[in-house]
């Protein structure tokens, strides 16, 4: 508080200051990023009438530091520096400006110049440096559009001018945005390998030029990048389809009793092996191509179509052929899910079968060791029982020595009668001598 006593007039401004520095203190740290993020990629402000050029390159993932580093370098030609972190750029060259996006896998060049109308939708406009940054763009070009905005009140001879470049069986002319603007489009590749759209002010005001631009242009791009799943899908049907047909034939010889399991295990083995190596390959363009389909269709929503007499509108135009081809793509996806599901089943069963076939041999060996241990215990009585008459007979001859011996000395002993009589006691202490020798093993 004494502070700001002493301060005065500026006091107010330093505890803001001071309140400023404790708030970007507590900050989380993408904070500043986050909202920094949602006013970026958006067009400058333009007036009507501008001519824009648009070129979209594909850079892959990998190459999108290349387009970075390629506008780094045409900027720095004109002493104008990038961010090294920049994935969106506005920079002024004279009577032009630029602006550069980078994307996931693509790269988007805009060039402006305010308050031309071309009646030849040609590149004239940007002659002079549009050769320049043209020719070493890195990357496949994916689209480029000549677009010209002009107002309602435009010459007639200039309004056939523009509209005479586009073919008329393809001619798309619909009112947008609540009928505030008007576009004009064949959609077509020409001679110079540019597309053409030209957008009429119906009574666009403050930035709804831009934005609307913006749109028609994410709308556009958004819808080649879906489109390129199909190509894809439709070049790796008949491999599918190969795959399905091999599944078959497996699932029903697993029916079979009389197939080699060994032969299937192999063979579907091989079958899962190829398909994720094709979900592999194609995953990433498949959820790719539904997330811009989506946006797409955010974006066609967002532009309040509505119809012009005799015209096809650009919704027609889009959902034509999008639609079909994004249900190609999902169907395309859905069969490679079903069949690797169907795969995982087809294995399940195969294991089931061979684990069923091994407990039937682990049954069939038991009960063949139970035989065999059941034989072996009857081969063990029977060497016992023969033990036991071996042990006994000659103990009993043992002991025939000793009575004769003893015959010398009392006269009244027969050794004869005394042998007979130790037999059955000889045999009966064997017996039960073998019998505590097995107990005191089976013990222990």
């Amino acid at each position: 508080r004494s502070k700001d006593i002493t301060l005065g007039d500026n006091a107010p401004a330093g505890g803001q200051a001071i309140e400023g520095l404790r708030m970007r203190a507590r900050s989380h740290p993408l904070r500043a990023s986050l909202s920094e993020e949602m006013h970026l990629r958006k067009l400058p402000h333009f007036p009507v009438p501008t001519r824009l050029m648009q070129i979209v390159t594909h850079v892959g993932e990998i190459g999108a530091d290349e387009s970075r580093t390629h506008v780094a370098a045409l900027c720095a030609s004109h002493n104008i520096d990038i961010p090294a972190t920049a994935q969106y750029f506005v920079c002024t060259l004279g009577d032009y400006e630029l602006v550069w996006e980078r994307h996931t896998e693509v790269a988007s060049y805009t060039f402006i110049r305010r308050g031309v109308v071309d009646p030849g939708f040609g590149i004239a406009p940007f002659e002079g440096f549009a050769a320049e940054w043209i020719a070493d763009l890195p990357g496949e070009v994916l689209r480029a559009t000549q677009i010209a905005l002009v107002a309602h009140d435009i010459a007639p001879q200039e309004m056939t001018g523009l509209t005479r470049h586009f073919a008329p069986d393809d001619l798309v002319v619909c009112d947008v945005v609540a009928g505030r603007a008007r576009i004009w489009s064949d959609f077509r590749l020409h001679e110079d390998g540019f597309g053409r759209l030209l957008v009429v002010d119906n009574g666009l005001e403050g930035a709804e030029p831009s934005q609307l631009i913006q749109r028609l242009q994410e709308l556009g791009n958004y819808r080649n990048m879906a489109l390129l799943g199909l190509p894809l899908a439709q070049s790796l049907t008949p491999r599918v389809t190969t795959l399905e047909q091999r599944l078959s034939a497996l699932t029903a010889a697993v029916a079979e009793r009389v197939s080699e399991d060994d032969r299937l295990l192999d063979e579907l083995s091989f079958l899962s092996a190829e398909l994720a190596r094709l979900m592999a390959e194609t995953s990433y363009r498949m959820s790719a191509t539904r997330a811009y389909a989506q946006l797409s269709t955010d974006r066609l929503h967002s532009l309040a179509v509505s119809p012009v007499v005799g015209h096809p509108t650009l919704v027609d135009f889009t959902e034509r052929r999008l639609i079909p081809a994004m249900r190609t793509c999902n169907s395309f996806s859905q069969r490679l899910e079903d069949l690797s599901q169907r795969v995982a089943w087809t294995s399940s069963l195969l294991r089931t079968r061979v684990d069923t076939a091994l407990a039937r041999q682990n049954r069939d060996l038991l009960d063949s060791m139970n035989r065999r241990t059941h034989l072996q215990l009857r081969l063990q009585q029977t060497v016992e029982g023969l033990s036991i008459v071996a042990i006994s007979y000659y103990v009993v001859g043992l002991l025939g020595y000793v009575f004769k011996s003893l015959h010398e000395g009392l006269p009244g002993l027969k050794p004869e009668i005394a042998t007979g009589i130790a037999v059955p006691v000889v045999a009966l202490l064997a017996a039960l001598s073998m019998r505590s020798i097995r107990r005191g093993l089976e013990s222990g």
